[in-house]
């Protein structure tokens, strides 16, 4: 039996905001995959990530879950020593999933209680958050659990408050002239650094204070209406966003995207904001005409993930 492949996430609103009890909406992205293998060919990415898998176990094996979410990690422990690995095409320090993918994977396999992601409760759904975010912790330090959640459910999920989560239905992409994009900033980023940062910037009252009264209201307003497909009131806000971010988080931005950060929005032909931590990795663009914004982005390595 092939074991579920697991795929990607991408935060299209919320990052470092959700930290701060603002809104959030992650959707799960199918062009990035992975999934739990034996080792056939003992490669060196093989044995690699079975040697991460064996450091990983010891980790799982000391932490302490409550009994809905136990892990069999004898089973998982026994399967590594017979050549298990991690499969996987999704790209590490992008800001899309890489190790959510991964927990997502050992839950679903490992796990002695089996959930239906399909027919999981709002509450469990919360516990589920909470446990991943455990699980998680191991590779960035403090995890919310939201990444592998997301990998988890392969549904698109709207986080209400840090206390609220529900699944939530995007509206269908269709063929028009808009779309939302990847820009590949050509380096890798740290997610434990960068959160060291935005924690640093948030012990000034200043920053605090627009985080809140600016930061979290654009973010929302911007979620409200692209749940709500009213695309005049979300570019307006999302420019004001992309704005705030350009001034407020301008060291989780790679110097190669300055300028074009800038462009967009001193042209308005599209807009960008960060895909997850920042500092390198992908960043995320949305422009009303895509042709035109991809002409200007002439150089970078474009992913589209949704036209409207």
């Amino acid at each position: 039996m092939t074991n579920p492949l697991f795929y990607a996430k991408i935060i299209l609103f919320g990052e470092y905001g959700m930290i701060e009890d603002s809104q959030g909406l992650v959707v799960p992205y199918s062009f990035y995959k992975g999934t739990l293998k034996f080792s056939e060919s003992e490669s060196e990415f093989e044995k690699k990530s079975n040697g991460h898998l064996q450091k990983y176990s010891d980790y799982l094996a000391d932490l302490n879950l409550s009994d809905d979410f136990k892990l069999d990690v004898i089973k998982f422990k026994q399967d590594i020593a017979n050549g298990l690995f991690f499969d996987s095409n999704i790209p590490q320090g992008y800001g899309v999933g890489s190790s959510g993918a991964l927990v997502a994977a050992i839950f679903e396999k490992y796990s002695l209680k089996k959930h239906d992601p399909e027919n999981i409760s709002k509450d469990i759904l919360k516990n589920l958050k909470t446990v991943f975010g455990e699980m998680e912790s191991y590779f960035h330090g403090k995890s919310s659990g939201m990444d592998p959640l997301i990998c988890y459910m392969n549904l698109p999920i709207l986080i209400e408050n840090k206390e609220n989560l529900d699944k939530v239905s995007i509206p269908d992409g269709e063929e028009g002239k808009g779309a939302i994009f990847l820009i590949d900033s050509g380096i890798t980023g740290e997610t434990g650094p960068m959160i060291q940062i935005f924690f640093e910037k948030m012990k000034t009252e200043g920053f605090r204070k627009t985080m809140k009264e600016e930061f979290i209201r654009y973010n929302n307003a911007c979620i409200d209406s692209f749940l709500k497909k009213d695309m005049n009131p979300f570019f307006r806000n999302l420019k004001k966003l992309s704005h705030w971010a350009y001034e407020h988080f301008r060291p989780m931005i790679p110097e190669s995207i300055f300028n074009i950060w800038k462009k967009g929005l001193d042209s308005n032909a599209y807009y960008l904001k960060l895909c997850g931590s920042g500092g390198g990795g992908y960043i995320l663009g949305f422009t009303k005409d895509y042709e035109k914004a991809e002409k200007m982005l002439d150089g970078f390595h474009k992913e589209v993930i949704y036209r409207f």
